[in-house]
């Protein structure tokens, strides 16, 4: 049997896999499967069809992949998903998603970030939420075993390789023991560890770094995180939802407080067209030398558009806008600031397969590492989840096969119990949600758009003081469940995440893609290389493999005119 830990795009595509080769198989997830963070991608997904433009390749689409990550993606993962796309896009239309189409019947495909030809296929500003429907749909055909509401706690590990994990159920507080021959781990990034995200309350903690680390796993480039420019920030409760880079691409206008359009100061000839990085930098940099909204963001104007493209082009921006703070966006402009968006590092693993350090242990999705580097193209992250999702399926598939014997430990067995057993008898004083935001605030605050070592180190001196004071949590289940137990795993994961980033962020002296240093702002070619980190190890610099001349000589700087780069 096959476990499966998260149930979003990457490990329903994995179980799907597993299923459909006749391995017996486990999804469990802690959020509701319909409702992974798969869900919430609008824009669309990548693959050289070459429905619209001909001549598109995957080489081509390799080349802008590897040229946006700054040199910081590995050319083996970027050539394995590049050509396994268009396999990918065909199965989804096998599992039977409904893509947008040309009036031919072709499906429709259209620009997207530094693509150099419309690659990225689409279904409205939900594609997301789409292909999520259709894993769902699938999974439920194959009669595939999926656990909701159940949080894995720690991977179950005996003499470096994996035999199974253990759990509790959020709302009874149910133990879960589950055997497995391979745990195939896609429960997401950390990106909650910043105080405004795109990532709902309880997912992206950094649940896969912790359960890979402390399972005998390492990280790659965890400091290498994607900030988008346009969270909201009111209400508190949904600070850091995401207001679609549509809104830009469709013609809106980005204001300080004074009223100056500023992107022209940071790139004229792109202006509000520039890349993710680039205007996530220019809004912060607004911000914090004063010329930021009281609320400490920036303005972003559509209402100078005809109401008929907001309401055709733009229309779950309107509907979000209307429902969280009752604002026509056809009057009034959008007050925003950049936002934690997407873990471009994670855990480290071969480019083939997708195997760790751990012995039938493999990481898939944001919890991996490998594609993106120091920028990820739009549209790349859900492409990558079905290529490697059907990839590591048979990986696990095949490793599952080849065992004669499982020998498990009843002392890894009985530690993870005696983890929970200790929280759940806590009873000190501190308070973990109180906890929770300390740590946001330190990472908002240090390794946010823009670091300098002063304020890195200022973080991990913060970061020590969080962690001593972690030591006398009180945890408290209640009516209404066991999620405070949740919160303070939660918290484990996100102390471990945040020491991560904080120590390679430290280590990265240079400028590269969305690693913002102010006191090193050049980019250093000796510094192309990958950052491992493990708490046995620190950080070990890793070098990255050439890239293959077929994709090499493609890799030329790509017309944004007409288009929304990102």
């Amino acid at each position: 049997m096959v476990l499966v830990i998260g149930t979003g795009g990457a490990g329903l595509r994995a179980a799907i896999e597993l299923a459909e080769a006749g391995v017996d198989v486990l999804a469990v997830g802690k959020r509701p499967k319909e409702d992974a963070h798969t869900a919430l991608a609008a824009g669309g997904i990548n693959a050289a069809l070459s429905t619209m433009d001909p001549e598109d390749s995957w080489q081509q689409h390799a080349a802008d992949t590897l040229k946006e990550s700054y040199l910081l993606a590995d050319p083996r993962t970027t050539q394995i998903v590049t050509q396994g796309a268009a396999r990918g896009i065909d199965d989804l239309e096998r599992y039977g998603m409904a893509f947008a189409r040309e009036e031919d019947g072709r499906i429709s495909q259209r620009f997207f970030g530094a693509h150099k030809f419309r690659r990225t296929a689409f279904a409205g500003d939900y594609t997301g939420l789409e292909i999520q429907r259709t894993l769902v749909g699938r999974a439920g055909q194959l009669g595939i075993p999926v656990l909701d509401g159940v949080y894995i706690t720690r991977l179950l590990v005996h003499d470096g390789a994996v035999f199974g994990a253990y759990g509790f159920g959020l709302t009874d507080g149910t133990r879960y023991l589950i055997h497995a021959d391979a745990v195939i781990l896609a429960a997401g990034g950390h990106t909650r560890i910043w105080r405004r995200t795109s990532s709902r309350r309880d997912e992206n903690t950094g649940d896969s770094f912790r359960l890979a680390v402390e399972a005998g796993a390492r990280l790659r480039d965890p400091e290498l995180v994607q900030f988008h420019p346009s969270g909201i920030i009111e209400p508190e409760n949904a600070a850091g939802t995401l207001v679609s880079e549509a809104a830009r691409g469709e013609g809106g206008i980005l204001r300080n407080a004074l009223g100056e359009r500023f992107m022209s100061r940071y790139d004229p000839a792109r202006m509000e067209l520039s890349t993710r990085d680039r205007v996530a930098l220019a809004s912060y940099t607004e911000i914090k030398e004063g010329r930021g909204t009281p609320n400490g963001g920036v303005w972003l104007d559509v209402s100078h558009l005809p109401r008929q493209t907001i309401m055709t082009r733009l229309p779950r921006v309107y509907q979000t806008l209307l429902d969280l703070q009752m604002l026509d966006i056809t009057r009034d402009p959008i007050e925003i600031a950049p936002t934690a968006h997407y873990s471009m590092g994670g855990v480290w693993v071969r480019p083939e397969d997708h195997s760790t350090d751990v012995r039938g242990l493999y990481a898939i999705g944001e919890a991996s590492s490998g594609l993106h580097g120091a920028n990820r193209l739009g549209g790349n992250s859900l492409i990558e989840l079905l290529v490697f999702g059907r990839i590591t399926g048979q990986a696990a598939a095949a490793y599952s096969r080849s065992l004669t014997a499982h020998t498990r430990s009843a002392s890894a067995t009985a530690r993870a119990r005696a983890e929970i057993d200790d929280l759940l008898a806590a009873d000190g004083p501190e308070n973990v949600r109180a906890l929770q935001r300390a740590l946001r605030n330190t990472m908002t605050e240090h390794a946010g758009v823009v670091r300098n070592e002063e304020g890195l180190r200022a973080g991990l001196a913060e970061l020590s003081e969080i962690e001593k004071r972690m030591e006398k949590v009180g945890v408290h289940p209640d009516i209404a469940g066991f999620q405070d137990l949740a919160h303070a795993f939660d918290l484990l994961s996100a102390a471990l995440a945040a020491r991560a980033t904080l120590e390679a962020a430290l280590e990265r002296r240079e400028t590269r893609g969305c690693h913002n240093r102010s006191d090193y702002p050049d980019l250093d070619p000796a510094l192309r290389v990958n950052l491992v980190w493990s708490p046995a190890t620190g950080i070990t610099h890793e070098s990255i493999p050439p890239v293959p001349d077929e994709i090499a000589s493609l890799m030329e700087e790509v017309s944004t005119e007409g288009k929304l780069a990102e």
